[in-house]
């Protein structure tokens, strides 16, 4: 029989490419997504537009336990992963009561409605690099202590060690994959590496003259989202359930990126580069680079997309959506 997964979060570049790895899988895959929910709504779903026929989707607020319980009893799902937060606005603490409301009742609601409906299904909690803080303590691994400095920081490590009790009081199969940067052709715009790719694909083709970026210097621990959907995938197939840093352990910066990003189009950066400082963050807490010792040795999972593939990949895929949306205006 097929295994039945439910994903939080299906919408958005996780979701999307772990919906598409179950269904590889020959997963019978269910999403829970907000009331507002639109098939027809490409905006919103452009991400899944190629297996939304496949999924079964569900309307629901994340914080309804009634509707959330009715439906795990429903579907039987042997999985669950649970990817959807409210993260953009969250790292500040301007919407700090939201990001909390938002996050940590709903990983408390979804766990507790499998606890009661059935202790043996595995659940899957997304948490972030950002549960660290500034990360001077380098390279970071499962045992390096947290240091939260923003709202969402705060509400995964709380989730964090929610499951962990979880865990252990009802003995259920409860992980965290606590991910570092990852990145791909789905990314929000809002987010350096895709305002990156895509500027650098308008410039090639003679849509943009510049790019504005802030702090060149600023380092992440960049990979490909679809490696770490497989970790995700991974982390629930072991018999035991744990927590693993999810991470390539190589740094680069906004620098490296951007100019891979143009020396793959055949341009020099530093042409279309200007600095506008207004775009540093205020707080950039830089450098956290993952240790995945635990992962690697485990799961038998390692990246197998590199940072300049992935920059590559980026910049192609928005020369396509260019050249896509040129053919359908003309």
């Amino acid at each position: 029989m097929s295994k039945v997964a439910l994903i939080t979060g299906i919408t958005g570049q996780d979701g999307s490419y772990l919906a598409e790895l179950l269904l590889k899988k020959k997963y019978i895959v269910h999403g829970l997504v907000k009331p507002n929910f639109l098939k027809i709504n490409n905006n919103k779903n452009w991400r899944i537009q190629n297996i939304i026929k496949k999924i079964n989707f569900h309307k629901s607020s994340l914080e309804d336990y009634k509707k959330i319980s009715k439906l795990i009893k429903k579907i039987k799902p042997n999985e669950i992963y649970h990817l959807a937060a409210q993260a953009y606005d969250g790292h500040s603490f301007d919407n700090a009561l939201y990001t909390f409301k938002t996050n940590l009742t709903a990983t408390q609601c979804i766990l507790s409605a499998a606890k009661t409906e059935n202790k043996k299904i595995k659940f899957f909690f997304a948490g972030s690099s950002e549960m660290y803080g500034d990360g001077k303590k380098v390279p970071i691994n499962e045992k390096t202590p947290f240091d939260p400095r923003s709202a969402y920081a705060i509400t995964k490590v709380a989730s964090y060690y929610l499951i962990k009790n979880y865990r252990n009081n009802y003995k259920m199969h409860a992980s965290t994959g606590i991910l570092f940067n990852h990145e791909s052709p789905r990314r929000d715009l809002r987010f350096v590496t895709r305002k990156i790719s895509s500027s650098v694909a308008k410039i090639k083709s003679g849509l943009q003259k510049k790019i504005k970026l802030g702090n060149l210097k600023a380092k992440r621990d960049w990979g490909h989202a679809s490696d770490f959907v497989k970790a995700m995938w991974l982390i629930m197939q072991k018999k035991k359930p744990g927590d693993y840093v999810i991470g390539t352990g190589q740094l680069n910066s906004v620098e490296d990126f951007t100019k891979n990003a143009f020396k793959h189009v055949g341009l020099n950066y530093k042409k279309y580069l200007v600095i506008d400082k207004k775009l540093r963050r205020k707080q950039d807490l830089g450098n956290r680079i993952a240790d995945n010792k635990k992962a690697r040795r485990d799961l038998k999972w390692k990246p197998s997309i590199n940072f300049k593939d992935l920059v590559k990949n980026m910049v192609d895929e928005d020369l396509k959506l260019i050249k896509k949306w040129n053919l359908v205006n003309t």
